[in-house]
């Protein structure tokens, strides 16, 4: 999407982040809190194994149109009121500063008006969520109106997306496209609020597109009167970012979601990429005469263009300091630089957020362990602030729209090569520059021959910095011992789940206790036994185990006293 000048592109921003804040606000309509509830951690993506079954067209962007493009070209010259849509759609597309489409738009929305099923796959950061919203809405607007007597008014266009921030997010931007639709509501239901809430508002204001994670959708479905005879009224079923509602383990949820809505409708599967579980979710989801929309270009790349990626290999004990010194240099070198820092596990999250805190760095942290108002505040003012670190694990990974980032570091080893590419994404959003940054450990260099097609080069280490590094292993002696305990625990299990690594158990746990040393301990935290007999790791040498509850002998254990 184009906009006519910075300032409606700042003001749109504004707009879909207060949007965003009053949709998943910690607070019911009598003003209580709502009560922090965990959230589940995103799971990795599986390889990209492209193209659907010939049965579906398959179109090509070049295929839609026939004018020449880039290789990463982002924008088209195709205008918007150049096809059937609303008047006050328009409007509404004009005063958010919209002037010509995205290719992916330019390549949907016209089959998506002629009434056919889409499976479109595109890069992140390509204006997948408009994409999407603009023809829901116009299904909305020719739907014959709703009697005021109707207890149980249908929901028309439900969107299903894999995060809670994905979800507030598509919610905000459909609030700013309704602008001039007065008549039609959004609502957005997700996990970490709480239910009655939620069922409360929803009868209050009755919605046509409603927007959801999978879990709480099934939530009401199985729990809210009358929500499912609502369900019965959907006319177009969205599913963005399929391949990450698979990834999370949310098959079963949306095989539930579609038996939950009419056979008679309109479905689009938005992903970026397209392996064999998203194929296979498309014979039971879209029709067989659905189309497939590649918007990834044949020698495009994965990755885009603009974003220079380097990679350094450095012991554990160097990467905290390493973590800062390319800190100061990126904030030396960048006016309003925006950073995010992506951690393998939440606790690890929380204790890098500590660390650069100490370090006087201006930082914030989102994870799992956050309650939602919390992420929800933390996120909108990330998106807004220019001069500000956001340390995150990978809930911030997908589709999470954070403008201007000037530079992504991926600390430890990802889990998969999707991930990695995902993580990457944002920063060179909409066509602006960028830089990325894997930190790994020797012996995770395995993982680069998973990217080795990726313009991915190795940087040169940084000559060490004694003082540095002093202030580093001083801001780490000023981190609790417990965020550090907790560390240690979840870096072990997350390793533990990296089958290349996990083969030798012994091998792994002193890479565990080089971790323990790396964060200023003599001496590596002691894990409760249960938890080291659900990891898969009893009698290994070089743990220290905790007082905890044998269940298998029906005990408590007292070795470590």
């Amino acid at each position: 999407m184009t906009s006519d000048g910075p300032k409606s592109g700042k003001k749109r921003r504004e707009i879909r982040a207060k949007l965003a804040k009053e949709l998943a606000s910690g607070e019911d309509e009598s003003g209580n809190k709502r009560g922090p509830k965990r959230g589940r951690e995103d799971k990795p993506a599986d390889v990209d194994e492209p193209l659907i079954k010939k049965a579906a067209s398959t179109i090509a962007v070049e295929a839609a149109d026939s004018k020449p493009k880039t290789t990463d070209s982002y924008l088209s010259k195709t205008r918007f009121d150049q096809f059937p849509l609303s008047p006050l759609s328009l409007k509404g597309i004009q005063d958010a500063g919209f002037k010509t489409m995205t290719v992916v738009q330019e390549a949907t929305l016209p089959i998506i008006l002629k009434g056919k099923d889409v499976l479109a796959k595109a890069k992140t950061g390509t204006g997948k969520t408009v994409a999407f919203l603009l023809p829901s809405i116009e299904a909305v607007i020719k739907s014959p109106p709703v009697s005021r007597d109707n207890r149980h008014p249908p929901i028309i266009v439900l969107v299903v997306c894999p995060t809670r921030e994905l979800a507030c997010q598509a919610a905000a931007e459909a609030n700013i496209l309704l602008k001039y639709h007065s008549s039609i509501g959004v609502e957005v239901v997700i996990g970490g609020t709480k239910l009655p809430a939620e069922q409360r508002r929803m009868q209050k204001h009755p919605c046509q597109i409603l927007v959801a994670t999978p879990g709480r959708l099934i939530d009401h479905i199985d729990n809210t009167s009358g929500f499912a005879t609502r369900l019965k009224g959907v006319k177009v079923l969205v599913l963005d970012e399929a391949d990450h509602l698979l990834d999370m383990g949310f098959r079963r949820d949306i095989e539930r979601i579609i038996a939950a809505v009419p056979k008679q409708r309109q479905t689009f599967l938005f992903s970026a990429t397209v392996p064999e579980e998203v194929r296979q979710i498309c014979h039971i989801a879209l029709k067989q005469d659905h189309e497939f929309v590649n918007c990834v270009q044949e020698g495009s790349g994965e990755t885009h263009q603009k974003v220079s990626q380097m990679y350094m290999i450095a012991t554990l004990d160097r990467h905290f300091s390493l973590i800062y010194a390319l800190l100061k240099k990126h904030i030396a070198d960048n006016v309003g630089y925006k950073v995010i820092i992506f951690c393998t596990t939440a606790m690890v999250t929380r204790l890098v957020a500590d660390l650069l805190g100490q370090l006087s760095l201006n930082v914030r942290e989102i994870h799992s362990r956050k309650p939602q108002s919390y992420r929800t505040r933390v996120s909108d003012e990330f998106r807004k602030s220019k001069s500000i670190i956001l340390v995150t694990s990978d809930v911030s990974a997908r589709g999470v729209d954070y403008p201007d980032v000037s530079l992504v570091v991926q600390m430890g080893l990802p889990s998969d090569r999707e991930q990695y590419i995902h993580r990457l994404g944002r920063t060179g959003r909409k066509g602006k520059e960028g830089e990325g940054v894997l930190l790994l450990a020797p012996w995770e260099e395995y993982f680069l021959s998973s990217v080795k097609d990726l313009p991915i080069a190795k940087s040169p280490l940084p000559p060490i910095d004694h003082e540095a590094v002093k202030k580093v292993q001083k801001a780490l002696s000023q981190v609790e011992m417990t965020h550090k305990e907790a560390a240690y625990q979840a870096w072990l299990g997350y390793y533990k789940s990296q089958k290349k690594i996990a083969r030798d158990t012994t091998r792994l746990v002193e890479l565990a206790n080089e971790f323990s040393r790396s964060m200023g301990l003599d001496t590596p935290p002691a894990i409760p036994i249960n938890v080291i007999g659900k990891m898969g790791l009893k009698n290994v040498p070089g743990l220290r185990v905790a007082p905890g509850f044998d269940k298998r002998q029906g005990k408590k254990n007292y070795r470590s006293r």
